[in-house]
């Protein structure tokens, strides 16, 4: 059986809406994507001061801009200052030294470079909202509104600067005029939601309690799944009107996304007799939600530029605000930058209901950057606080799967297994059992809990590849086997490792043909795997088709497969498949038994 296969096992699942976001204009992107196929996941070594210090302008330059392809803003900005120091009349430079820093969150170095370009160009929209951020923390409330006001042209940015200008009002001890700003504002059909939540918070630090709670309900009956508003309407209800009433919305909460940390947190206070405080304390902690609020949103709906801009403000504002931290973070790892994102989980407070998340997967990132006994140690931390933390558990364990301790990951998934709800199961956690145990050579407990996680989870397409795959391979219930991988491939058409799974069933029960054009699809798919290249390459010379085996096993070892298939591609290169043996019926029967369920 190739070892490849079963490595490749993905469930990912990706949901992305759209949003228009005509908003701000940048000199280039924030999160730029790499023109090459070099594993991204690397980050480049941050630069010392002896390494900016020796390089011409030039080779900074170069460097920036290897390092913004990269994704790796600390870099860039270190290099893109460093070009600005040698060439400080340059206004390319200046531009992209400023994003650069703003991208890695550098704020001191951003407002600098922010107010040299204000003195060039007096209509940059970042610059302006940068040092109208900057103004509203030192409250300087005054010039605040009059930077953010200019920052402004879109949907998008409309809302985020009138919610910043109207805290800043709030700071100056504007209420009113603030609340005027607000309610004055027109736009698409998701403003309300933003405004009635940032109208109540403002009311409710002006100690106008009546009017906070009427914009509170107003935005809880517009959304009750969103978890701040959720959150602060819970939170003026406790101290308002009853416990009873706020923890009535939590546990609303609690039914459409459970067990959420925060949710859980606040219903644990509640019933302790507490009445929780407001979410935002001051104007610079309200705009910090408002910042947030939208770039949470934006993350989740391909607005990763400006969500990133928006998030680092936010940050600026309140650097402990431990939600705008897990969604930096996790905008980060959608951009394949594992070691940003151990930064920012880094600094999740200990204090925050948040931070056993946090911990988790920063124990994830630290694995995908080869640092896997600090992850181990961190998850076998979390877990020895709550033995029943299944997510811990099973995070453990899929960092053993990746790196083949398979019999290490086969118990740490019967652990997940028996501390969760018997009532009910995962399949998930059978399936990736039952791939520990395959690959451990316990094939009969790998079979039921295949079976079990296939009773769990009907048809589900991966469950279905790697059962049948693995009956296939060893000969079993081949009409069954086949069945279930073409319903796997009904599922998924277009996920190469399971059309390759249907292709190698068929190379394996020596129907050559089809093995072929199945594998060749698989190919398409899936041209850089280097086990679907091996595949297709011994299809071909089973066919006759010996100068394209030998080229596909070529490109299977160039791929860098696993260490134990190389010496066997190279054996096939120099020396080809051997003979069938013709005086064998076996293959023949098992084509004709999985024919009859074609």
């Amino acid at each position: 059986m190739s070892s490849g296969r079963f490595n490749r096992v993905a469930l990912a699942t990706v949901a992305v809406a759209s949003m228009a976001v005509a908003s701000i204009t940048f000199s280039g992107p924030l999160l730029a994507q790499p023109t090459d196929t070099a594993d991204v996941t690397k980050s480049t070594p941050y630069p010392t001061a002896r390494d900016l210090k020796n390089m011409t302008k030039a080779g900074s330059y170069l460097a920036a801009r290897h390092a913004s392809t990269d994704r790796d803003a600390s870099a860039a900005s270190a290099f893109y200052r460093a070009a600005l120091r040698l060439d400080p009349k340059n206004n390319d430079l200046l531009d992209r030294a400023f994003i650069s820093s703003l991208a890695d969150g550098e704020m001191d170095e951003a407002i600098k470079l922010a107010n040299r370009i204000l003195t060039i160009d007096k209509t940059n929209r970042v610059a302006r909202l940068v040092v109208g951020v900057h103004a509203l923390k030192q409250k300087h409330y005054a010039t605040a509104q009059q930077n953010i006001n200019q920052s402004v042209r879109g949907p998008i940015t409309d809302l985020v600067a009138t919610l910043l200008s109207s805290w800043a009002g709030f700071g100056a001890g504007q209420t009113k005029a603030a609340i005027a700003n607000i309610d004055k504002l027109t736009g698409p059909e998701w403003y309300p939601l933003f405004k009635d939540l940032h109208a109540g918070m403002i009311y409710e630090l002006a100690d106008k309690q009546k009017e906070a709670g009427a914009r509170f309900e107003r935005a809880y009956k517009l959304d009750d799944s969103a978890l701040r508003v959720a959150e602060s309407y819970a939170h003026w209800l406790s101290r308002n009107k009853d416990q009873a009433a706020a923890l009535a919305v939590y546990e609303n909460f609690d039914k459409k996304l459970a067990r959420h940390p925060i949710v859980l947190e606040g219903i644990r206070e509640l019933k302790a007799g507490k009445k929780l405080p407001p979410l935002a304390d001051s104007a610079q902690s309200g705009a910090a939600e408002a910042l947030y609020g939208i770039g949470a949103s934006l993350t989740r709906r391909g607005g990763e530029d400006l969500a990133l801009v928006y998030l680092q403000l936010a940050l600026y504002l309140h650097p402990n605000h431990s939600l705008a931290l897990l969604s930096l973070a996790d905008l980060y790892e959608s951009v394949k930058k594992p070691q940003m994102a151990i930064k920012i989980y880094e600094r999740v407070p200990a204090s925050s209901p948040l931070k056993r998340n946090a911990q988790i997967q920063l124990a994830t990132d630290l694995n995908s950057v080869d640092r896997t006994e600090e992850a181990v140690k961190i998850l076998k931390d979390v877990i020895a606080e709550d033995s029943k933390d299944v997510e811990a558990i099973m995070a453990l364990g899929n960092i053993e799967r990746a790196r083949k301790k398979f019999v290490e990951c086969g118990s740490t998934y019967s652990q997940a297994i028996d501390a969760g709800d018997a009532a009910k199961p995962n399949w998930v956690l059978y399936y990736f059992r039952g791939i520990c145990e395959e690959r451990s050579k316990q094939w009969p407990k790998a079979e039921a809990d295949l079976k079990k996680a296939l009773e769990i989870q009907p048809d589900q397409a991966h469950v279905l590849n790697y059962l049948g795959y693995s009956w296939i391979d060893q000969g079993l219930n081949l009409d069954e086997a086949m069945k279930m991988i073409r319903r796997a491939v009904e599922q998924r058409p277009d996920d190469g490792f399971i059309v390759d799974s249907l292709g190698w069933a068929y190379y394996r029960i020596a129907d050559y043909e089809n093995a072929v054009k199945n594998l060749e699809r698989a190919i398409d798919l899936k041209p850089e795997d280097p086990t679907i290249n091996d595949h297709l390459g011994d299809a071909y010379w089973r066919v006759g088709r010996k100068l394209e085996a030998k080229f596909q096993w070529a490109h299977a070892r160039d791929l860098k497969p696993e260490a134990d298939e190389l010496p066997k591609i190279e054996a096939k290169i120099q020396n080809g498949l051997p003979d069938i043996d013709t005086s064998s019926s076996a293959a023949a029967d098992k084509k004709k038994d999985a024919d009859k369920g074609g």
